[in-house]
């Protein structure tokens, strides 16, 4: 099976390149460094590091407790984080500046894993969430690398889709020493795929370590100051194509009972920023951008946030956060962020990739799930008349995200046996 994958890999390798460029027409990062994607780099040759994976953005942010607790541990091994996309490759220089070496990670050809292992010649490697490349499996176990899946989590979508391939997945998981799942769903789902549960603890969701910039709510009571304390705000945080147009068509609804409303709205992706502030416009709203105005004014109706690492700060100055990838099936993004700065949570029907953490939100009375995008317009609303329940639901937030934490410190105790064999 594995033949025929690596041979699958190569076949397909020209149409990975093609739509690499494709993406960089719009985001123009996705041109620079391609080499880096075959192994081939500028950069140190390290000996013995710590090498951790994490996709994108998303990952990246999960992953920063447990950088941070591998430097304090560890002070004199090379970090080298690889991600796969460039704004996970901008949030690692924004958290970690030149203290880690970053580099793509390589696609899942046998040269190309091999060139990058030689020069990075990892004495961990840690895999954030789920990312299961076998060939990149298999060279860790020849070279006796310990290759951990920490934070790991695996849908019911994921589930159905390795399905087909269980046996090279099989395999491929064999090579893991320990997977560290967010929780007993997740780690009732590895088994499923045949992975020893032996292997397999469950160590919580580290994103409920993730550090709250401690700038983050003070910036938001500054932004409200700045555009009216009273003023009624809420923000569509990471949003997807898909769902801005519900997301507007709500602020209407709004607009009709609290006129002064203001929409914050922070598309996922930095290449979709310019579509979304001209979508706005040709809708007929009174538009600010970050970028070019920096706050929004009394005049404003909508602020559409095209910066990447500020959303914290935003989500403390809204009143509400509906988190987006929900109401299309992207399977929602990371709800603890607006729960950390004790900010009601709306979500749509797709939230399987935080379905857990999801669930205890609603479950505790700090959420709100929408059956659909016609819903949105009037949970808006009722919450931004309501300041008792906001507030109730705010608290109720605050206390599910810090009663969750711990995972980071479990998941180094785990990290700290497997370099000590």
């Amino acid at each position: 099976m594995r033949y025929l994958y690596t041979l699958a890999m190569y076949l397909v390798t020209p149409l990975i390149v093609l739509r690499l460029l494709a993406r960089g027409v719009r985001y123009r990062d996705y041109h620079r460094r391609w080499r880096e994607r075959f192994g081939f780099y500028q950069g140190p040759q390290v000996r013995g590091s710590l090498w951790v994976h994490a996709v994108s953005v998303g990952e990246v942010n999960a992953a920063e407790p447990l950088i941070k607790a591998l430097r304090e541990s560890y002070p004199h091994a090379p970090l080298v984080i690889t991600t796969v996309t460039p704004t996970g490759s901008e949030r690692v220089r924004q958290l970690f500046g030149d203290s880690v070496f970053h580099v793509y990670l390589p696609y899942d050809l046998p040269f190309a894993v091999s060139r990058f292992m030689k020069r990075v010649r990892p004495r961990l490697a840690v895999i954030v969430e789920t990312e299961i490349w076998p060939n990149l499996y298999f060279a860790c176990k020849r070279r006796g690398i310990p290759l951990m899946i920490v934070n790991a989590r695996l849908s019911e979508r994921s589930l159905r889709g390795y399905r087909p391939l269980q046996g090279l997945v099989r395999s491929a998981l064999g090579c893991v020493r320990q997977i560290a799942a967010q929780s007993r769903t997740d780690a009732a789902r590895y088994r499923l795929l045949g992975v020893d549960p032996a292997r397999i603890v469950v160590s919580g969701n580290m994103k409920f370590d993730m550090p709250v910039p401690y700038d983050a709510a003070p910036a938001g009571k500054e932004l409200r100051q700045q555009w009216g304390r009273l003023r009624p705000v809420w923000i569509a945080g990471s949003t997807h194509e898909g769902e801005e147009l519900p997301v507007l068509e709500a602020h209407l609804q709004v607009l009709k009972r609290l006129p002064d409303a203001l929409l914050l709205i922070a598309p996922r992706h930095p290449e979709r920023f310019k579509m979304v502030e001209n979508s706005v416009r040709s809708l007929g709203f009174s538009v600010a951008t970050r970028s070019a105005d920096r706050v929004p004014t009394a005049a404003h109706q909508v602020f559409v946030i095209d910066a990447m690492g500020e959303l914290m700060q935003f989500y403390a100055s809204a009143d509400l956060a509906f988190v987006g990838g929900s109401l299309v099936p992207i399977g929602g993004h990371n709800v603890l962020e607006p729960a950390a700065l004790s900010t009601p949570v709306l979500v749509g029907p797709h939230t399987f990739n935080f379905e857990e953490i999801t669930l205890t939100l609603i479950r505790e009375g700090a959420g709100v799930r929408l059956n659909g995008a016609e819903e949105l317009g009037l949970n808006v609303l009722q919450l931004l008349r309501d300041p008792p329940r906001r507030e109730a639901m705010g608290a109720k937030a605050k206390i599910v995200f810090d009663s969750e934490r711990g995972a980071v410190q479990r998941v180094m105790a785990l990290i700290d046996k497997q370099l000590q064999e």
